[in-house]
């Protein structure tokens, strides 16, 4: 299988970013990894060889990146405001950084996928959001949406509000929805199993934001997988494997 790695300069932020692309043609999938994850993570926890035959048949090319939660979502010694303005540096980068390398790499390959598991399922609904004309699908695995509900403290302002789903989805109104409706699907997987049924996990977080895109006419899909199956990585392989072909 074809790979390769590079580093992408990741303006304020700690450190430069990785990117590594897995394939040699096909569609472009923007992988989030799982929280205050690396790039390889998605390879070294299966996810890669689940959709190997994919890659290697030129349906798709997957684009794994850093995360840097620990310096924005998952930084608890700070305000959820200062994590959301941080969350703008990574949005800046990946959308000035990442993507125009996907697309020098991939040109005429398509719109770009969004995918990612726990909080990089997150990013994944987020991403598609906030910049559908870039990432018109997202599927995502296992994730909370609600950036409020994870140890949040202390102020909330416009940044919160533009970058958590929960805060800005119930919003939604006007031209910009009916865009929405005409250009954007969701993919929502989860199961019913250990860790994905606390009140703050990803079973509640799924079916509440489902309800929301029902609300709003948003194209998309809640499918829940069954009360054996856990918040974690052989279950997202299952899922990633049957999913992804849909999309390419």
């Amino acid at each position: 299988m074809e790979r390769e790695q590079v580093e992408l300069e990741a303006p304020g932020l700690d450190r430069r970013g990785t990117l590594i692309r897995y394939g040699h043609f096909g569609r472009p999938v923007l992988v989030f990894p799982s929280e205050q994850g690396r790039a390889w993570d998605y390879e070294n926890n299966g996810m890669v060889g689940a959709v190997a035959s994919l890659i290697e048949a030129g349906r798709v090319k997957l684009y794994c990146v850093d995360s840097y939660d620990h310096v924005s979502w998952s930084d608890r010694s700070i305000q959820l405001e200062d994590r959301a303005r941080r969350h703008e540096l990574y949005e800046s980068w990946i959308v000035n950084q990442v993507v125009p390398t996907i697309g020098s790499d991939s040109p005429g390959a398509g719109d770009i996928i969004t995918t990612g598991c726990s909080l990089g399922a997150f990013h994944a609904l987020n991403f598609a959001f906030k910049r559908a004309d870039l990432f018109p699908v997202a599927i995502c695995q296992s994730g909370n949406y609600d950036a409020a509900s994870w140890h949040a403290w202390g102020e909330r302002g416009e940044a919160t509000y533009f970058n958590n789903p929960a805060d800005y989805l119930p919003g939604l109104s006007g031209d910009h929805l009916e865009w929405l409706r005409g250009r954007l699907f969701i993919l929502l997987t989860v199961g019913q199993g250990d860790w994905e049924t606390n009140p703050t996990g990803s079973l509640p977080s799924a079916r509440a934001t489902a309800a929301l895109l029902e609300q709003k006419g948003i194209p998309h899909e809640l499918d829940m997988w069954g009360y054996d199956v856990a918040h974690d990585w052989p279950w997202w392989q299952q899922q990633i494997a049957h999913h992804l072909p849909r999309f390419c």
